[in-house]
């Protein structure tokens, strides 16, 4: 049994020597506890210290990627190196790396896919009433969204087992938390939350830069999320609401009109005629779209397979390269991705250049 503890890092140089000593390296009933530091473009050396410290695995992304971004690197690492379990956790040494055994209990004991700490920040003395109420209140939205029960919906403090992150797709830019817990709620996997300790705060959060901005970035995500895995729902709630609010208008020339009262209230059939057929065209916007997430599953059903054909392959090659090896060239693929750009195949320049095509047709 193999546990790799992922840590995302952009300029943690000041702390991750902390949160590296809180980590346990003997664990009940794990042979092997790793450490992977994901250096998402830092500037501060902290690449240089991860190594310096004696850190197992160092992937370094060439500029700054995003937290997301960085999270998904190290699921993809974990993986080609042969977790069975992976936990993240911060650099910033937010969360007590004491409890990570309670975080991975659950997996051990086969009765979770995913377990998320909880903070319990009702209880946090340096979180403000505004962010504890925030908390809250995004927390009650994402567990109705992904159908879950998970208290604490933006920790960042998870355990993931190596089937559950097989399975997980990460696509958002902004943050993981919410895009997770939604598409592991969509797809039924076992998600569970453990109460967790955290360490006194060392410096703000470079996540957002306000509140405002973090509630924005949220519901954008919730809302993606939520439409990627059940467009048919959304889009049916919203035309037929549409639909209803077209209605009343329309009902309301009908009746001024059988009273004899109808002129000069046409304003009324107009918007509410406008109102039904954009409800109409958002009602057939959600079948298109509940198509598309058909082809959506069985893409993911084909990454995954993928996905184990290479690592099966990796396990099985005498060739296979050194476990560095492997995780830099996992932060060189995502940065080939973030640059890639579609060139014109051979013999388009010549149907696209008139003179080249002359003389073609001349020969």
């Amino acid at each position: 049994m193999k546990l790799i503890v992922q840590i995302p890092c952009f300029n943690e140089a000041e702390t991750l020597r902390q949160t590296l000593a809180d980590i346990p390296r003997q664990i009940a009933d794990v042979d092997q506890v790793e450490v992977l530091v994901v250096d998402d473009g830092s500037t501060d050396g902290t690449a240089e210290l991860a190594r310096e410290l004696g850190i197992d695995h160092v992937v370094r992304h060439k500029a700054n990627m995003g937290l997301a971004r960085s999270f998904r690197t190290g699921i993809e690492a974990g993986l080609a190196l042969g977790a069975d379990i992976i936990v993240n956790t911060d650099g910033d040494n937010q969360y007590a790396g004491a409890d990570i055994p309670r975080l991975i209990a659950p997996i051990l004991a086969g009765e979770a896919d995913i377990v998320v700490g909880d903070r319990q920040t009702a209880k946090v003395a340096h979180f403000s009433w505004g962010k504890k109420l925030l908390q809250a209140l995004g927390s009650f939205v994402v567990r109705q969204l992904s159908h879950t029960d998970v208290p604490d919906a933006v920790s960042g403090f998870r355990a993931i087992s190596r089937e559950a992150a097989l399975h997980l797709n990460i696509v958002s830019s902004f943050s993981y938390t919410i895009e997770m817990l939604i598409q592991a709620g969509r797809k039924q996997m076992a998600i569970v939350a453990v109460p967790v300790g955290t360490n006194a705060k060392t410096r703000k959060s470079r996540l957002f830069k306000s509140i405002p901005g973090f509630i924005r970035h949220s519901l954008v995500t919730m809302v993606r999320m939520y439409s990627m895995y059940r467009p048919l729902r959304l889009f049916f709630y919203l035309g037929m609401t549409l639909s209803a609010a077209g209605a009343l208008p329309i009902l309301r020339f009908v009746y001024l009109y059988m009273t004899g009262d109808g002129e000069g209230h046409i304003q009324s059939l107009v918007l509410g005629g406008v109102l039904v057929v954009i409800g109409f065209m958002t009602l057939l916007i959600g079948l298109v779209a509940d198509l598309v997430n058909f082809n959506r599953q069985l893409i993911e059903m084909t990454l995954e397979k993928v996905r184990r054909l290479e690592l099966a392959q990796q396990a099985e090659s005498p060739r296979t390269p050194a476990r560095a090896a492997v995780t830099e060239q996992m932060a060189e693929v995502e940065q080939l991705a973030r640059d890639w750009q579609l060139e014109p195949q051979k013999g388009e320049h010549d149907r696209s250049d008139p003179k080249r095509s002359s003389k073609t047709s001349s020969k």
